[in-house]
């Protein structure tokens, strides 16, 4: 029998929509996952055959494919599961196929059908609401952060088995099995969490002007001074007298966060974030990089503060790296399967010692000879 899901998966903080094909066939007993998998991709298969095991399904004796299309693009992330089992209990006729449709979901299993956490949830079921789909099943951690994107009904599980029972055929749905949707969170951009304050600082009256004028255009700003001058302590409050992120501006900082599986409690960001590197920072973890491309502290700091301490302390490689993010306000990384890129539009903050100034005095007489 044949069966259609949906889910999402991303590159970078741009996602796509991908149908889950399903199908169960004679044949020799056997469970092929297709579709330019990676390696924890491709592992679901292992985790969608114990959890259900151990939810008393037992999978029939044939062959079954599961196909994520588009299949000529690049796919990572634990999200597949989900969907995955899904997909597999509606071909085995577990579940209705009339409930599913226009459904999304995304969601890592564990080995005994508990739904987890995944990354990039935000930028997916943004994806999905701008394709008009209506509905989302996702890991209860993740609700909240899923639940902001406007006209989207976001159901939240911990367990396979809510699903299974929420879509059984005699079933009524989600919130009969007493299963809520998700709250609208609020405007991110109405409220600033602020840790740290700028009012905090006492005195340094020409360097607190500085700053502010700097944050008022949104310019870069260096500060030079012996140590316990208040460098750090100044640059650090920046943020709070940086204007609120606005609402398309936290959705477009919080994606990167969320691919990164940065967020915190599934919380989206209220405040303009502070990134600090330490000087030992290499230029792979500054602006990006990696087997399957993360976003670096360039794309980290997006809309708020990119703060180099010691900033002769840096190498020079790596001080180097920043010109192109500076000038074009993205990080672009190439790869073998694709192009990936990230927003790294930030204000920068440095903080020196002293400044080493050399004076080289040439004698006329010498420069006669």
């Amino acid at each position: 029998m044949f069966s259609t899901v949906l889910t999402g998966a991303f590159c970078g903080i741009d996602s796509y929509l991908v149908q889950v094909e399903v199908d169960v066939a004679s044949g020799l007993p056997c469970m092929e996952m297709i579709g330019s998998l990676s390696k924890e991709a491709g592992e679901a298969k292992e985790r969608v055959r114990v959890a259900l095991k151990n939810m008393g399904y037992s999978l029939p004796p044939s062959h079954i494919t599961i196909n994520f299309s588009p299949a000529d693009r690049h796919k990572s992330g634990t999200l597949f599961d989900l969907p995955a089992a899904v997909g597999l209990l509606l071909s085995m006729g577990k579940i209705s196929g009339t409930k599913t449709e226009g459904i999304l979901f995304a969601g890592e299993l564990g080995l005994n059908g508990e739904v987890k956490a995944v990354k990039g949830i935000l930028p997916i079921v943004q994806r999905a609401a701008a394709s008009g789909v209506k509905v989302c099943v996702v890991p209860q951690e993740n609700e909240e952060e899923a639940a902001v994107i406007d006209g989207m009904c976001v159901y939240g599980v911990s367990h396979l088995s809510q699903v299974t029972e929420a879509l059984a055929p005699d079933s009524q749905g989600f919130e009969a099995c007493g299963i809520l949707p998700a709250g609208k969170s609020r405007n991110p951009g109405e409220i600033q969490e602020i840790a740290v304050d700028f009012a905090d600082i006492s005195g340094q009256e020409s360097v607190k002007r500085a700053a502010e004028i700097a944050a008022a255009g949104f310019h870069h700003l260096l500060l030079v001074g012996p140590p316990g001058s208040g460098k750090t302590m100044i640059a650090k409050r920046i943020p709070s007298i940086l204007p609120p992120l606005t609402y398309d501006e936290s959705i477009e900082v919080s994606s990167v966060y969320s691919v990164s599986g940065r967020l915190k409690d599934g919380k989206i960001l209220a405040s303009r974030p502070f990134v600090a590197p330490h000087h030992t920072v290499t230029g792979c973890a500054l602006v990006g990089g990696g087997r399957v491309p993360a976003p670096g502290a360039v794309s980290l700091a997006h809309r708020g503060v990119l703060f180099l301490d010691e900033m002769t302390e840096f190498s020079r490689y790596v001080l180097d790296v920043l010109r192109q993010p500076l000038e074009e306000r993205k990080v672009l990384i190439t790869r073998a399967y694709g192009n990936i890129e990230y927003p790294a539009d930030f204000m920068l903050v440095a903080a020196l010692k002293k400044v080493f100034s050399i004076v080289i005095q040439i004698n006329d007489k010498d420069v006669c000879k």
